[in-house]
């Protein structure tokens, strides 16, 4: 049986989901829209430069769940799903997924955005396990703050690692997909990367080391 491991922005998706909920939560007026894309923008710079603090990233993107009562959270994430999501998910490669479905192997969506977002996303595709960076929730409301490790850069390896250390499983016969640098460490540590519609770093580096690309 294989693990077969997948990053979800820009790989199984075409685009970027933690984008694109802070513009729909632009578009739907919770947010400013112009410091918004100013904050978006800036953030993503430094994730595509690899020198994203995610810690203040997700205390910026935590701060809406905070503040907000889950009824209405619910009905924009309906929202986000049908508006944004749905066409990520027809534009882009969810049929990886679909071998190692079919062949009964233990499929896991492994990413750095927080599990209010991509927890939804997950099951749409009919994943049963994600492992995301996680929002705190207590006492029926969330704090703004993240527990545990965030899934991110080495951070996905020690995630992981937790995960299959509880499951008694190894990271024997592991795949990975992804399409960004950040996730070097761990697509270093699988036995077969794969860079799917890969940034310039991650294009360079695959092709170095002769790994598979998928555009």
């Amino acid at each position: 049986m294989t693990l077969a491991l997948f990053d979800l922005d820009n790989t199984l998706l075409n685009g970027d989901s933690d984008h694109g909920w802070g513009m729909y939560l632009a578009k739907v007026g919770a947010v400013d829209p112009i410091q918004q894309q100013i904050k978006q923008d800036y953030f993503y710079q430094q994730y595509l430069e690899g020198s994203l603090d995610i810690l203040e990233f997700c205390e910026y993107q935590f701060e809406i769940l905070a503040k907000t009562p889950l009824p209405q959270l619910r009905q924009w994430h309906d929202g986000f799903m049908e508006e944004i999501v749905e066409p990520m998910i027809v534009n882009g490669k969810a049929d990886l997924l679909c071998k190692h479905q079919d062949a009964g192997d233990d499929v896991l969506i492994i990413t750095a955005t927080n599990d209010f977002v991509t927890s939804p996303i997950a099951e749409r595709l009919g994943v049963d396990t994600i492992l995301a960076t996680t929002a705190e929730f207590l006492d029926g409301k969330y704090t703004g703050k993240v527990s545990g490790t965030p899934c991110f850069q080495e951070g996905k390896i020690t995630r992981l690692m937790a995960w299959l250390d509880k499951h008694n499983k190894t990271f024997q016969d592991s795949v990975f997909y992804s399409d960004s640098a950040n996730d070097l460490p761990l697509l270093e540590r699988v036995d077969t990367p794969i860079a799917v519609t890969p940034d310039e770093k991650l294009r360079a580096h695959a092709e170095k080391h002769h790994w598979e690309i998928i555009d």
